[in-house]
């Protein structure tokens, strides 16, 4: 597989002698967590930060997952890139790309990702805990955001997997609030219809324990297109909040 460099950060890369996959590979830096170990390897993140911007580098040796189209292995982040790339191509807004390589050196599977820092959003985690004290009209564009981006996802025909709030990136700009999704390696096409978008939303919001069902109708409303207290807006609150008891209930 050819490597794939973003071109808007090529001469970037360059400058700092970081333009390839041995030089990215030999980087010191300073693990930002405890490296994942399993699957008989490990994957460590990085932070890294060139002339003021910010990356998070990711490597990993031996972190493989088996699949029955690849049935001996091939590094996590190989799915995770190829469902980035899928997301730029079909206009979803997610986390971008900025290198992706794998290499089989050492008698090691290794593999590098780095994206894009979010340094000016904020995930949706960090904006619930402080929820009572936004304004409310800062809050109804926040869930508007998030309506409008699963709209967007499930759209474009795809399931996100792990719909959280960890996993929604948000940032407010002058023509309002902008949405983003990180976290794509269990993204999936979206197969059966209503029941795949219930159980792609129902965790979001089994997590935003911080919403009222005001809140939810909100989102939902920027979900469907459609107006707040309309009837469709109130069968898919009804299934949500079922599915919901049904999974707290196992």
């Amino acid at each position: 597989m050819t490597d794939y460099l973003a071109s808007a950060d090529q001469a970037l890369l360059q400058r700092h002698g970081l333009g390839d996959f041995d030089a990215l590979w030999a980087l010191q830096l300073d693990a930002v967590d405890e490296p994942n170990t399993g699957r008989g390897g490990w994957s460590s993140v990085f932070r890294l930060e060139l002339e003021g911007k910010g990356f998070y580098l990711k490597r990993q040796s031996d972190y493989l997952t088996r699949t029955l189209h690849r049935p001996f292995g091939e590094p996590t982040f190989a799915r995770e890139f190829r469902n980035i790339s899928r997301y730029q191509k079909l206009g979803i807004p997610a986390l971008q790309a900025v290198f992706y390589g794998e290499r089989k050196q050492a008698g090691q599977h290794r593999a590098i990702l780095m994206t894009r820092a979010l340094d000016e959003w904020t995930d949706l985690d960090q904006l619930l805990a402080q929820w009572p004290q936004l304004p409310e009209a800062q809050r109804t564009d926040i869930l508007q955001a998030c309506g409008q981006l699963a709209r967007t996802l499930h759209a474009a025909g795809q399931v996100h997997g792990c719909f959280y709030p960890k996993h929604i990136f948000l940032r407010e700009r002058r023509e309002g609030w902008q949405a983003q999704l990180i976290d794509l390696e269990k993204t999936r096409p979206l197969l059966f219809g209503k029941r795949d978008r219930l159980k792609d939303l129902e965790p979001l919001l089994r997590r935003a324990g911080a919403w009222s069902e005001a809140d939810v109708r909100v989102l939902l409303g920027a979900y469907l297109a459609q107006p707040v207290g309309s009837a469709q807006v109130a069968t898919w609150l009804q299934r949500l909040v079922q599915r919901r008891r049904h999974k707290e209930a196992r």
